[in-house]
């Protein structure tokens, strides 16, 4: 094969003589935040090995940690992934059917140099993916680390490569620590009395949800409780609204003081209000800034470009330091790492806490908010109500031929506003602002806007759009 060994700065760089490519891996399943495709005609069990071997490589671990969702196809790629790990002589700490939170907890608590997450979220049942996590609890992305994974697996000598000295496997239980953590952070929950209705979409959110509700006393109505990663009854991703159609409902039946509704792995959590009503991650940022600033130095709190401009209204209220991001989890997820901070969240839904790791864990986030309405006091829509102030558009995807050249167009047509060069086009005005950003991986815009009044909004959305169609 021609393999030549050399130590980068922090990783094994392997450089083949040939000029083969690695057949059968398409380079296109290396996305912005992980590894992803349909199984098995993208994602398979070649693929998982080679990204395993790339992956401890990358990281030159002697010591990762493993674990996978409940899709019918991750215990085959669960398997090789452990097999190709053993063969490079690492040692391997297999959690088993988890939450991707579960496996990022087990990294940052039990100080591993990174863990291997087997799971593809809220995707359709085909869909299955790699997450990497390295210490102390970072996303791989690209760009970054997970370029450098990418160019290492797809060297065609990645896949038999054999180390001398084998690894093993040990099986790792953690649940138990997770949980008495949980309970012990947030025992003002306990006896009182809330009683939530909670859908877990059929995915793996009840694992450790059920056992911590259980502990705190909290009064559950389930639906869709049982594991089951085909999702016969809706897909397990709550931004899309028509997934929380029947949980907002029941929300109402039940005269329930909360709805929460997890994704397929549970790094996100979306709550519904005792009226019904979806609470937006950028409320509840806004909800959950007096109580997770109070008594802090470092009032450093991170979030979406897209969020509402009332988030910024209460940081400075709340004499906090808001910090607008790009678009995309791990970024918000390593600048708190990286640089401190309160806390940090994404209009998606992920949310990442100082105190919690700066892990993105749905079931964390639902219960601070559970906490924060438990010393208000205030139902949810009480704390709600007045942070709607604003009228804001969702985020509406066009499909365009040239995406970059709408870009400009748009940004030339609103020069006169105030400009942030964070992602795509963002244009501040007094009375209104709007985000336009390109995807990642295919030919579409995304126009978000908010304005004080609703018809300041439907004139610049059809503006907008019209520059964009036409």
């Amino acid at each position: 094969m021609g393999l030549k060994e050399g130590r980068g700065e922090n990783f094994f760089f392997w450089i083949t003589t040939s000029e083969r490519r690695c057949f059968g891996i398409n380079p296109d399943v290396f996305k912005a935040y992980d590894v992803r495709g349909v199984y098995p005609s993208e994602i398979n069990e070649e693929v998982g090995v080679a990204v395993a071997k790339a992956f401890s490589f990358f990281l030159n671990a002697d010591r990762l940690v493993v674990g996978r969702d409940a899709r019918v196809s991750s215990p085959l790629l669960h398997k090789a992934v452990l097999s190709a790990l053993i063969e490079v002589g690492v040692e391997v700490c297999d959690i088993g059917v988890c939450t991707t939170p579960l496996l990022s907890y087990s990294v940052a608590k039990k100080g591993f140099a990174g863990g291997i997450m087997i799971s593809a979220s809220h995707n359709p049942p085909e869909y299955n993916a790699f997450k990497l996590i390295r210490s102390p609890c970072i996303q791989l992305s690209s760009p970054g680390g997970l370029d450098e994974v990418k160019k290492l697996a797809l060297n065609p000598g990645i896949k038999e490569e054999v180390k001398e000295r084998r690894g093993r496997v040990e099986e790792l239980s953690i649940l138990g620590e997770y949980v008495n953590e949980l309970c012990d952070k947030f025992v003002e929950i306990k006896g009182a009395g809330l009683r939530v209705v909670v859908d877990y979409g059929n995915g793996m959110g009840s694992i450790t949800a059920k056992p911590v509700f259980e502990k705190l006393g909290v009064e559950v109505i389930p639906l869709y409780e049982e594991v089951d990663c085909t999702f016969p009854n809706h897909p397990a991703n709550p931004v899309d609204e028509r997934n929380v159609e029947e949980l907002r409902k029941v929300v109402v039946e039940e005269e329930a003081d909360l709805g929460l509704a997890f994704d397929g792995d549970a790094d996100r959590a979306f709550c519904v209000d005792e009226t019904g009503r979806i609470i937006y991650p950028d409320i509840i940022t806004a909800i959950l800034v007096p109580f997770e600033l109070r008594g802090r130095s470092d009032k450093r709190v991170y979030y979406d470009l897209r969020f509402s401009r009332v988030v910024e209204d209460v940081l400075k209220k709340n004499h906090g330091k808001g910090v607008m991001m790009r678009v995309g989890n791990p970024f918000y997820k390593e600048k708190l790492l990286r640089e401190g901070g309160v806390f940090a969240a994404e209009l998606s839904g992920h949310m990442m806490f100082q105190d919690h790791y700066c892990i993105d864990d749905g079931l964390y986030s639902a219960l601070k908010v559970m906490r924060a309405m438990i010393l208000s006091k205030k139902k949810l829509s009480e704390m709600a109500k007045p942070l709607m102030r604003y009228y804001q558009s969702p985020e509406i995807s066009v499909r365009v031929a040239k995406p970059d050249a709408i870009l400009q167009r748009v940004k030339r047509a609103f020069s006169d506003g105030r400009l942030l060069d964070i992602d795509g086009v963002y244009v501040e005005y007094p009375d209104w602002w709007f985000s336009l950003r390109k995807s990642n991986t295919e030919p579409v815009v995304r126009l978000r806007l908010e304005a004080d009044s609703k018809e300041k909004l439907e004139e610049m959305k059809e503006k907008i759009l019209g520059m964009i169609k036409g």
